[in-house]
Parts: C-alpha cells; sequence; structure tokens
C-alpha cells in the first residue's frame, strides 16, 4: 500500500470511528429469535425484551426467523394484530431494522394467528439528544458553579478513546 492510501485510511478511521460506537444491533428474542411464544403465559415475552434494552436512533434489531415474516404497523394495526398496508415488512429470514427517529415502533409477525399468540411487540427509541429539564432556582443555588470545566458523557469518552486509539493504531503502522 502506498502511504497516501494508508494515510487516507487512517484519516477515515479517526474521523468515522466515533460513529461506528454509537449503535447497536439487537438480536430479538436472544438465541430463541422471532417465533411463536412456546406458551399463553409468554404471550408477552417480546415486550419484556424489549423492556430490559435501551434503544436509541441509529440502533438496529435482528430479526432472526424462518417460514414467517416481520412488520412494523401502526398502534391500531398492533392492537388488531392486523395489517393491510405496513409500514415495513420482510420475509427473508434475517431481517434487519434501522430505527431512523425516537418514539414508539410497533411490530407484528405478518403470518395469520402469529400475532395473536404474542409474536408481537412495541419498542421505545430513546430521544438520547433530550435536554434534561430546566432546574429550579434552589437546585441551582445549591450546586456549586462548574466554570470552565467540561463534563463528558460516558459515550462521550468511549467515543474519544476510541479515536485516541484508532490515531495511535495508525501511527504505528504508518
Amino acid at each position: 500500500m502506498t502511504i497516501l492510501f494508508k494515510v487516507f485510511l487512517c484519516l477515515i478511521l479517526i474521523f468515522c470511528g466515533g460513529s461506528l460506537v454509537n449503535c447497536t444491533e439487537f438480536e430479538v428474542g436472544r438465541r430463541d429469535g422471532w417465533i411463536v411464544p412456546k406458551s399463553k403465559d409468554d404471550d408477552q415475552m417480546y415486550n419484556h425484551w424489549a423492556s430490559e434494552n435501551r434503544f436509541k436512533v441509529n440502533d438496529t434489531l435482528l430479526f432472526k426467523y424462518k417460514k414467517d415474516s416481520v412488520m412494523e404497523v401502526t398502534a391500531e394495526e398492533y392492537e388488531k394484530c392486523k395489517a393491510s398496508h405496513p409500514l415495513f415488512f420482510s420475509n427473508n429470514g434475517d431481517t434487519v431494522f434501522k430505527f431512523d427517529r425516537s418514539g414508539l415502533f410497533y411490530f407484528i409477525s405478518g403470518v395469520s394467528g402469529h400475532c395473536d399468540r404474542g409474536q408481537k411487540m412495541i419498542i421505545k427509541v430513546l430521544d438520547i439528544e433530550a435536554t434534561p429539564p430546566p432546574q429550579s432556582a434552589d437546585e441551582t443555588a445549591q450546586k456549586p458553579h462548574k466554570s470552565g470545566v467540561a463534563e463528558m458523557t460516558p459515550m462521550g469518552i468511549i467515543t474519544t478513546l476510541t479515536i485516541f486509539v484508532m490515531s495511535t493504531l495508525c501511527l504505528i503502522f504508518v
């Protein structure tokens, strides 16, 4: 490889590296995948799984299944377990769905009867850019002012460390 190509590759890794750690792929249903729940007691298993996770914009869901399908639907279609015009449909067995906004997403199986037996899920995607609620004057007065000190979020620390490591690796290998 030429030096110019190596420098170009390093710059791509440095500037794009931070965005690589900002999203997560979640495998729906863990090892069982996207299946009809085995018993009536498990009819909320996907909503229970979803409540154990925190989803944000650009995260993806991986639906693994055989002889089935997955549809994103409206809240009304979710409640009825029927969708004549799904917002998203796939039946390829390895479906990846990317969250492009915050808010609620509703998923059901497209196979007749599967949704009624519990193969459905609601996901809440968090708006991580949301600003915290304003503080009252009393709360502000009780906290010491940190003038000139920047506070980093855990994700900011991870992103900074990732960029540092990639930069160091580029310097070593170029």
